[in-house]
């Protein structure tokens, strides 16, 4: 027998709150019984879900576990402005010159997540 990952798991502060801005990072839907407020809050996703459970203690260093996520239908650079305003924050931009990279952004609680090239991008 073997395992499979049935979500992949983030502590925070606010459940729900940090579940929505991965929802729309993600453009997947939230368990559709998860309130604000909830203890905890499901993003589902096309494979493990991503699971985001309240605790009390704050981050307080690096991620050992990060997310990378990929464009679909837009540019790297394009999807960064996109996640920026959705309340990201950059914290290291690793672009090159010649369009290779990534760029490092925190999710509004501080999690590290790398934004790629898009699939199009990887192709030129």
């Amino acid at each position: 027998m073997t395992s499979a990952i049935r979500h992949v798991t983030i502590d925070c502060a606010d459940a729900h709150r940090l579940a929505t801005f991965w929802s729309l990072v993600l453009d997947r839907p939230l368990h559709e019984e998860d309130e604000p407020g909830d203890p905890m809050a499901l993003v589902r996703t096309e494979g493990p879900g991503l699971l985001f459970i309240t605790v009390p203690e704050p981050k307080t260093v690096k991620n050992r576990v990060h997310l990378d996520v990929q464009p679909q239908d837009r540019t790297r650079d394009e999807e960064v402005e996109r996640l920026l305003a959705l309340g990201a924050a950059l914290v290291d931009d690793r672009r090159n010159p010649d369009g290779t990279g990534w760029v490092v952004l925190a999710d509004p609680e501080g999690n590290e997540f790398c934004v790629e090239r898009s699939a199009s991008e990887r192709e030129d």
